[in-house]
């Protein structure tokens, strides 16, 4: 869990106070963002459009997600471009991300990382990203990486991402819990669900079972599975550190993999590291002869350092991760990304 969360956002026996408390603030908070859909007027590109969202605050697997449906993309010939709002960085653009020119305190971890699959462009303002994609000239189709909940914008595809096992928490708005908004609300906003991370040992997740009931559209799994290499970590002592948003799912997967030990140091999401931070973790691992691994979104947030913080990424591993469909959910979504690009190239 991200260390900048409450823990009773996920408590469902209904025994913490806050929520209660709270609720007159999440109604405010809901009503607000509802009502920017009622006043919007959506900008249309003469591009298609897909969004990769989610229904809750903190991280269920967007950026793998933008990165499959990129190079899914590109392999079928349509040129794409990813449109982030470069959480984490400075930069407000619209502007293109150049890896070997921007650093993560200017363009964010995830749009560096997702720079290595497709171009990229920063906007605060989507519309005005969205333009700015157009007027390039060379780009066939728009990954929106977040953006569920911004009217600003058309999309042919909503794609939202469900935690399978977190799900929704209680189910109160922020602050009160972690929806974005109301859920039945946020249900009509979108046109599939993926519902990501491994089954529990009784079976189905229970929120996958759930949204089967409560959702008319297609609601399909998804796996985070390891992408490179994995040799070298059964039987060794590991030393995993992350500032993601839900941390605990990175420790599981080097765990799965049978280190010997494996110590686990969680920061907050999208963490600038600090030279006190690399020393001490450098410093640990040193003390117990462990090898470092990370993230890639981590990684990705020391390019440009120096000192230790350059000493910590060198001698870092990562562990990239992709996400994976059974073959009768790949080709569902296969279908909806190919309707999305026949109803943008309509306009």
């Amino acid at each position: 869990m991200r260390l900048d969360e409450p823990a009773w956002w996920y408590a469902t026996d209904g025994s913490h106070a806050a929520p209660r408390l709270l609720s007159p603030l999440a109604r405010a908070y809901g009503w607000a963002v509802e009502r920017r859909f009622l006043k919007a007027t959506p900008y249309r590109a003469t591009i298609p459009v897909i969004c990769i969202g989610n229904f809750t605050v903190g991280g269920t697997g967007k950026t793998p997600l933008s990165r499959f449906l990129l190079r899914t993309l590109a392999a079928q010939g349509v040129t794409p471009a990813c449109l982030t709002r470069g959480y984490g960085g400075s930069l407000s653009g619209p502007v293109w991300v150049d890896p070997g020119r921007h650093v993560a305190r200017e363009a964010g971890d995830e749009p560096l990382l997702i720079a290595e699959d497709a171009r990229v462009l920063i906007a605060r303002d989507r519309a005005a990203g969205l333009a700015a994609i157009e007027q390039d000239g060379s780009i066939a189709a728009v990954v929106m990486d977040d953006g569920l909940q911004n009217p600003s914008v058309h999309k042919d595809l909503i794609i939202a991402l469900v935690d399978a096992g977190r799900g929704f928490g209680n189910g109160s708005v922020f602050p009160a819990g972690p929806l974005r908004a109301r859920l039945e609300f946020q249900l009509g906003l979108v046109d599939c669900i993926v519902v990501i991370g491994d089954d529990p040992p009784e079976g189905l997740p229970p929120v996958f079972e759930d949204l089967k009931r409560r959702f008319p559209g297609p609601v399909l799994r998804g796996r985070v599975t390891p992408a490179g290499e994995t040799d070298g970590i059964a039987g060794a002592r590991v030393l995993a550190y992350a500032g993601i948003a839900n941390p605990g799912r990175f420790f599981r997967l080097v765990e799965s993999f049978g280190p010997e030990a494996l110590q686990a140091r969680a920061f907050p999401d999208h963490h600038a590291f600090t030279e006190r931070d690399a020393a001490r973790l450098l410093s640990e691992a040193d003390a117990t002869d462990a090898v470092l691994m990370t993230t890639e979104k981590d990684l990705a947030r020391l390019a440009g350092a120096t000192g230790d913080l350059a000493r910590l990424k060198a001698r870092s591993r990562t562990l990239p991760i992709e996400v994976t469909f059974e073959e009768r959910d790949l080709l569902r979504l296969h279908a909806l990304v190919d309707g999305a690009l026949k109803a943008g190239a309509r306009g």
